[in-house]
């Protein structure tokens, strides 16, 4: 539940239009920066957010349950705001991102939402005074991120890279029969060949079966 404090709420009882955004940007080397669109710098969370930056609120989208959510901000280039020397070396590569909502007069914030900069978009060339927009994504797009290996009978290296290894023409279809028999590459193959499949559920004992308690891929691999 969002924490309303009782300047804000007070003042919309009033009808008062004394609200801004303001943004916290937390690198990957550990420092904050802060932003607003107000027009004077406010203090935020013991983080001065700057005002002279010409940053913007963007489309933002928040979806019900598991759908990933997103937000933009736009502003300009420069060593105060967004400095493209540090976007070069990476230094807001999956920075850590908290958007606020703040009552100007008190100071007061209210949270709207925290997500990861997933990428910056430069509009004329990464330099200063150029334009960019700065898009987030909510926590729920981590969800939908593939991370580690699956586990799979099909090969999960891309054909001819360092981890297949293979050499001469593609493509693979992925199979350990392929990999083995036409390439030659069975010890560099990536996926698991004797991994039960859906079948493995329907099977069950038939007369004249063999029950020595050999593999059940019959002869090992070459």
């Amino acid at each position: 539940m969002r924490h309303i404090p009782e300047t804000i709420s007070a003042a919309l009882v009033q009808g008062a239009v004394r609200f801004c955004h303001a943004w916290i940007i937390t690198r990957s080397d550990g420092e904050r920066l802060g932003f607003t669109d107000h027009d004077r710098d406010l203090t935020v969370l013991d983080v001065v957010c700057k005002a002279a930056t010409g940053l913007t609120q963007g489309a933002a989208s928040v979806d019900l349950g598991m759908e990933a959510s997103d937000a933009s901000v736009s502003g300009v280039l420069t060593a105060d705001a967004l400095d493209p020397a540090d976007i070069r070396a990476g230094l807001y590569d999956g920075a850590a991102v908290e958007s606020f909502v703040v009552e100007w007069s008190s100071g007061d914030p209210v949270t709207m939402g925290a997500g990861t900069l997933a990428r910056i978009e430069a509009r004329g060339g990464v330099g200063a005074g150029s334009t960019f927009v700065a898009h987030v994504e909510g926590a729920a797009a981590r969800l939908q991120r593939v991370i580690g290996r699956r586990f799979t009978p099909l090969c999960d290296a891309v054909f001819g890279d360092a981890r297949c290894g293979a050499m001469g023409d593609g493509p693979c279809d992925k199979r350990y029969a392929t990999c083995h028999g036409v390439h030659g590459n069975a010890l560099n193959f990536r996926g698991f060949p004797d991994l039960p499949g859906e079948d493995f559920v329907t099977l069950y004992p038939r007369s004249g079966d063999v029950m020595d308690g050999r593999s059940r891929s019959g002869a090992g691999r070459a």
